[in-house]
């Protein structure tokens, strides 16, 4: 097994800038105002994002994000404060069930199979016989993997990467068009359980004029669709890329392009890839042939129990679906002829090649915790609602600008729409009852979210497509964040243009 880290460049840098930071906040000590603590609400998300760009350790900065939050509140046994509430909570045990058993029970019996290699070479043999092609192939899986950003990130990831290793495309690029394919595709094709989430939000008093019951809010997410710019932008862009179309102009991505057509390098020098040696390795069992059915079945079965129960109106079996996948895999490897000793252990030693993407989308359901508390959300839209009676026409642009910022912080697209639509999609309707002025600052609150669910290095989505892909974390955060912000700067050109318009 090789050594797992996450990075340890200029880590003396980052515990520097923080233990400053930390007597300075002590100092100062911040008090309540009423929902947030001020500017302090967003010191620990910030202080995060920061260290893992100055540092490249998500771990270490997730942790002193963490103990930030303490310092602010004045608890410093973060312990007690934060990490037992947040890893004893039922987010926490679903990643258990899922990111850490679960899938990583699937892919080690997939490695030890051979099941999902051999779907993607099979599949490869007619359809991917290039890089363009073996790229335009990990995007229609994500298309056709459309559920939501996580499930999307894993499926997509774990049945392309060995097609897409065998033509050098590098794990940069693969986790963008699986990450930027993922949670954007949720938000245009919504036979998933977004719209259902979404609208348990809206039916509050203050849009009772606008919308009387989960189906009148179900239905305004439909007509929204062709409003959500971000997500038709970022798939296409995504697209134009797997095609060798999209101008990368010396951005981190094209130097990542250059070396892997140059050095056939699947990863720069100084990578530390999330998936380890025993899932990027293939470890066939001795004896055991190959078959379609050891990857479809279980897909088959995880897809049945998102998909079925959705047809039929209610919520997805997205934990009864991963934890029956794996059943369905190590039952039929054993029938199949592999020994139920191998089986089991192959169910092993996948749950601790994904043991570290575990614990760091524990500590960033933590981080979540702490800005819940700090009340980050409500003091961004605190700081800019009073100003926007004179100037409505930039509200669409100022919410998508909102919702990057709070999501990139929190690392949820999800926890951003619980606390912005709440607050912000009554504050549109009190500013103008125009369908396509309501429609338009909805798109933008879909977009914004999910333009930090893709790009933050504490989001399950962005540790997700890593961990799936083989790639670095935050060389898929440095490579994928530029070409996003193209995406998004274009989209709050066109929601300034068409809002103005309006007024």
């Amino acid at each position: 097994m090789n050594k797992i880290s996450l990075g340890n460049k200029n880590p003396l840098i980052g515990l520097t800038v923080a233990i400053v930071l930390f007597m300075v906040v002590w100092f100062t000590a911040p008090t309540k105002v009423e929902l947030h603590y001020g500017l302090w609400s967003l010191l620990p998300a910030a202080l995060t994002i920061a260290i893992c760009f100055i540092t490249r350790n998500v771990l270490l900065a997730l942790l002193l994000g963490i103990f930030c939050g303490g310092v602010i509140i004045g608890r410093l046994n973060i312990i007690d404060a934060f990490l037992i509430p947040s890893l004893g909570s039922e987010k926490y045990a679903q990643i258990l069930l899922v990111y850490l058993w679960a899938l990583g029970g699937l892919l080690g019996l997939w490695n030890k199979n051979g099941g999902a290699r051999h779907f993607a070479t099979t599949m490869a043999a007619r359809f991917v016989n290039s890089r363009i092609s073996a790229k335009v192939f990990a995007w229609i899986m994500g298309v056709v993997f459309h559920q939501g950003g996580t499930i999307s990130t894993v499926l997509t990831g774990t049945t392309v990467k060995p097609v897409a290793d065998k033509h050098k495309v590098a794990h940069e690029e693969l986790a963008y068009v699986v990450d930027s394919t993922a949670s954007p595709i949720a938000t245009i094709i919504p036979f998933n359980v977004w719209p259902i989430y979404i609208a348990g939000l809206l039916v509050i008093e203050p849009l009772s004029g606008l919308i009387g019951s989960e189906a009148d809010a179900i239905s305004l997410f439909m007509q929204a669709i062709p409003y959500n710019f971000y997500a038709w932008i970022a798939v296409t862009m995504t697209l134009l890329f797997s095609l060798d179309k999209l101008p990368l102009m010396n951005t981190p991505m094209q130097r990542a392009v250059d070396r892997v057509i140059s050095t056939g390098a699947l990863d720069s020098g100084d990578a530390v890839p999330m998936m380890s040696a025993e899932l990027t390795e293939s470890h066939l069992a001795e004896g055991y042939t190959p078959s379609m059915l050891d990857f479809l079945v279980p897909i088959s079965v995880l897809l049945g129990f998102c998909i079925i129960p959705w047809a039929m109106g209610d919520s997805p079996l997205v934990f009864e679906g991963f934890g029956l996948a794996v059943v369905a895999a190590l039952v039929l490897s054993v029938l199949r002829g592999m020994p139920l000793a191998e089986a089991f252990d192959a169910v092993v030693t996948g749950i601790k090649g994904v043991t570290i993407g575990a614990i760091v989308l524990g500590l960033a359901v933590t981080l979540a915790t702490v800005s819940e508390t700090l009340g980050t959300s409500h003091y961004v839209i605190a700081a800019t609602a009073s100003w926007l009676q004179t100037v409505p026409f930039i509200l669409p642009s100022l919410l998508l600008l909102i919702c990057m910022i709070v999501s990139f912080s929190i690392g949820s697209s999800w926890g951003t729409y619980a606390v912005v639509f709440p607050v912000a999609l009554p504050l549109a309707f009190a500013l103008s009852q125009d369908p396509t002025f309501i429609l338009l600052n909805f798109g933008a609150i879909l977009g914004g979210a999910v333009f930090g669910d893709q790009c933050s290095p504490i989001s399950d989505t962005t540790i997700l497509s890593s961990l799936a892909c083989g790639s670095d974390l935050m060389d898929h955060v440095t490579t994928q964040l530029p070409l996003a912000a193209i995406a998004a700067s274009i989209s709050a050109l066109l929601y300034l243009v068409f809002s103005y318009s309006l007024f």
